[in-house]
């Protein structure tokens, strides 16, 4: 953590699941520097659970430095990285070191009636972020270019998503793969922002690390993942359903797994090298981070339902083989997930340490406590 002290760092995203515990991490860690959230809190999910998300973050802020003499700065801005006026005048007045792009309309499914929502936020939003980056190094107008001690963005981490890989058979799946065949407008968009920040990287000499994450889950999380949506259906005695007739596997990353991840990543830039043509060779990264241990679907809802049983959330004689349904695969989604995350290991040291039973068990217990069932 001692790299990004004395950074200034925008967090896109930062009322996400990823984003809020992101921010944690850096509040708990960071000696100086300046954290800046942003987020247009919008109506995809439960919007309280954003704004629970945020009291936990300012609440913290206001203990760290609470008597201490910690020089940190933390705020929250609501708006959309879709506002390029908004985007770039919070470059302007804060000289962003580096920047994580974490903001992005989520989810496979959503994709597939609501176009618009993927191509403003995931399209414009993250074009609007990579021009800011440009433009960072900018010298301000009648400021002596030799005075000026800037040097811009020096790091740009974003969120890419194992959707990426699409249809493709080969497992564990490498960044190696072609990944030119998604199957939904959501994975499409992701693909495109690696592309875009390549271009950038070549172009501007950015500094770029995408990020491929793989179903993360965890305390407050988001409800339309499974194990959320399920523990939501099943307490209302509805019935779940498992797609592809339980034969789905999926490689879940624990939200804390993920964030030491990133932390990681932020710290380490890709190195800026000038090729023989005497242009820039793109400072450009991809990485998968994932479990590395992807999980049969019917084990999963065996474990997720256990955790609820000992959390409390469920009494111990519920019926459960009453409250599943198996289906067939749905449009957009994908039979396996599974991360080859070896390069990760090689170059940051990074190996996820939390089971999947531990991150249920986790989930559980923050589930019973916030919604009190």
């Amino acid at each position: 953590m001692s790299a990004l002290t004395h950074k200034s760092i925008l967090i896109t995203g930062s009322a996400g699941f990823i984003g809020a515990n992101l921010v944690k991490r850096l509040l708990d860690e960071m000696t100086e520097g300046t954290i800046i959230g942003l987020d247009n809190l919008n109506s995809y999910y439960d919007v309280s659970l954003k704004e629970y998300r945020l009291k936990e973050l300012d609440t913290l802020y206001e203990a760290v430095i609470a008597g201490s003499t910690r020089n940190l700065h933390y705020g929250f801005v609501k708006g959309s990285i879709a506002d390029k006026e908004l985007v770039n005048r919070l470059f302007s007045d804060n000289k962003f070191d580096i920047v994580v792009n974490l903001a992005a309309q989520a989810g496979v499914r959503y994709s597939i009636e609501n176009p618009d929502a993927y191509i403003e936020s995931n399209i414009i939003g993250f074009y609007n972020i990579l021009e800011a980056c440009r433009h960072s190094k900018d010298v301000i107008a009648g400021e002596d270019p030799q005075s000026h001690a800037y040097k811009g963005v020096q790091h740009l981490v974003y969120a890419s998503s194992s959707s990426v890989y699409g249809g493709n058979t080969k497992v564990p799946f490498s960044t190696d793969d072609n990944v030119d065949h998604p199957v939904s407008l959501y994975a499409a968009t992701k693909k495109s922002n690696e592309l875009f920040a390549h271009c950038y990287s070549k172009l501007y000499d950015i500094p770029t690390t995408g990020l491929r994450f793989f179903t993360v889950y965890g305390p407050a999380g988001r409800p339309d993942m499974a194990y959320f949506g399920f523990t939501n259906k099943l307490l209302k005695g509805e019935t779940i359903q498992i797609y592809n007739y339980g034969n789905c596997r999926r490689d879940f990353t624990y939200v804390d797994d993920i964030v030491e991840g990133i932390v990681r990543v932020m710290a380490k830039a890709p190195e800026r090298k000038t090729g023989e043509d005497g242009l820039p060779i793109p400072p450009y990264k991809i990485y998968n981070i994932g479990g590395g241990q992807p999980e049969n679907l019917l084990d999963f809802v065996q474990t997720l339902q256990e955790e609820l049983v000992r959390a409390g959330v469920l009494p111990k004689d519920y019926d459960f083989e009453a409250h599943k349904q198996l289906v067939p695969m749905q449009p957009g989604d994908v039979p396996t997930t599974y991360a080859d995350a070896t390069a990760l290991e090689r170059d940051f040291g990074f190996v996820p340490k939390i089971t999947l039973r531990e991150g249920l068990r986790k989930f559980a217990e923050w589930y019973k406590g916030y919604y009190k069932p």
